[in-house]
């Protein structure tokens, strides 16, 4: 189920990141670099390029492999990546949580893809990792996220001041939480 293939929308599959999709996910970031500038740290010109992606989906692969990590790619019909969404920091034990992060290609924004994704993504949470709550946090002004985290079941819980640097400065953040259910903890 977690490493499965999941269909979307006409044409988008949401499925498990490669380390194959280096060069598609440079082009995607890169294309969509000015779009996304205000909601990501300032990254360096080699974060961009395909051997900046290999690296960074070469750390991402082995927290996925030693269960801190699972993420997914949006791809469309070329399988070409326009989208990610990834749980981070994910633990076990009595918390069973984990961090969400998503992006939309620039050329896909605004079609519901975002939505769609985040809701897959936490019934997998749910059902293939057995966790009972994800956290995602935006800054003040990221609104569109703030309206896919409400429709997904989120729920804004507080404001973290200055909790990440983002474009350059420490920005506050609004807090988000999905409970996904209420079970006892698996294994």
């Amino acid at each position: 189920m977690i490493n499965d293939t999941h269909p979307l929308a006409d044409g988008v599959h949401l499925r498990p990141t490669a380390l194959d999709d280096a060069e598609s996910f440079a082009e995607a970031l890169t294309r969509s670099r000015a779009y996304m500038r205000r909601w990501e740290p300032v990254r360096p010109d080699s974060f961009y390029t395909p051997e900046g992606q290999a690296q960074r989906l070469t750390g991402l692969l082995a927290d996925r492999d030693a269960g801190r990590a699972m993420s997914w790619v949006l791809a469309g019909e070329d399988d070409r990546v326009i989208g990610s969404m990834t749980l981070a920091s994910i633990e076990r034990g009595p918390f069973r949580n984990a961090r969400l992060g998503y992006w939309i290609d620039v050329g896909h924004a605004g079609r519901g893809l975002a939505t769609t994704a985040v809701t897959r993504v936490c019934e997998l949470a749910r059902d293939g990792l057995g966790l009972h709550r994800i956290a995602a946090g935006t800054v003040l002004d990221n609104v569109a996220s703030q309206r896919v985290l409400a429709k997904c079941g989120f729920e804004l819980y507080g404001t973290a001041p200055r909790y990440l640097h983002i474009n350059g400065a420490w920005q506050d953040h609004r807090m988000f939480q999905r409970i996904l259910h209420d079970g006892p903890p698996e294994g």
